[in-house]
């Protein structure tokens, strides 16, 4: 179907709906209904603007619905999102402005966008940075979350699982389950436990977790970012991240 179609057959029926509303009892013909449908084209072709303005309009109104949804869902799972048992929580576990990123550590968006988390964290000390596995980019990555869900059993603290999370979310190279038990020697965690956390249920629960999240809020692509009620989605840098997050200090 054509742009012009798509357009004009919609409005020919809306001012046809709208006649009948107001003479119930008016009935048109096919020519007549014809002759309504080609003043309508001859119209928008005369003023291609309303065609540009009822696509804006229509674009506007789809995003407000999504957004709304958007919304409706971080409410229904807000538990979930910020405070679950099994996340990691970086910068201030107890800070007022509480932010979700979900990543995959084979996404180069995500490893361009590394820096802005840390340059956040950084200069903002009542941010709390929750991650989430959403391991969508292949068998490696899937083994890698699982390392990584691994290392956060073991390290109440956080401290050297971030450190674990940068060197493998920077590094070179695709993040397998390979690299990633690699990265964690490195760091020092201990290997043998580590091996036995991967195989425990905790792993299959926190991904699955994180899995659901995501495609409850309509996530498809990393790194998405929650913030307040809001989804960002795509790599949109420092600046637009600590923009959202100071409208919501404010």
């Amino acid at each position: 179907m054509s742009l012009m179609s798509r357009f004009v057959i919609p409005l020919a029926a809306a001012l046809l709906a709208a006649s009948s509303a107001a003479a119930p009892a008016q009935t048109f013909s096919p020519e007549q209904q014809k002759q309504i449908e080609s003043i309508v084209k001859q119209y928008l072709v005369a003023h291609p603007e309303v065609l540009q303005d009822a696509m804006a309009a229509l674009d506007k109104q789809q995003k407000d619905t999504e957004a709304q949804q958007v919304r409706v869902t971080i409410t229904a799972n807000n538990a979930t999102l910020f405070n679950s048992p099994h996340q990691v929580v970086l910068g201030n576990p107890h800070g007022k402005v509480e932010m979700v990123e979900f990543f995959d550590y084979n996404c180069a968006f995500c490893k361009h966008a590394l820096p802005d988390m840390l340059k956040l964290l950084d200069t903002d000390h009542d941010l709390k940075f929750v991650l989430k596995e959403f391991p969508v980019l292949g068998e490696g990555s899937v083994e890698a979350a699982h390392v990584a869900v691994a290392a956060r059993m073991q390290d109440p603290t956080g401290a050297k699982y971030f450190l674990f999370h940068q060197k493998l979310l920077g590094g070179r190279g695709v993040a397998d389950k390979a690299r990633a038990l690699a990265v964690a020697k490195e760091v020092g965690f201990d290997m043998a436990r580590l091996q036995r956390d991967m195989a425990s249920p905790e792993v299959n629960t926190t991904i699955a977790e994180d899995m659901k999240l995501a495609d409850a809020l309509g996530v498809n692509g990393t790194p998405s970012y929650v913030v307040g009620d809001e989804l960002v989605v795509g790599a949109v840098g420092f600046d637009e991240l600590k923009k959202k997050i100071d409208a919501l200090q404010k």
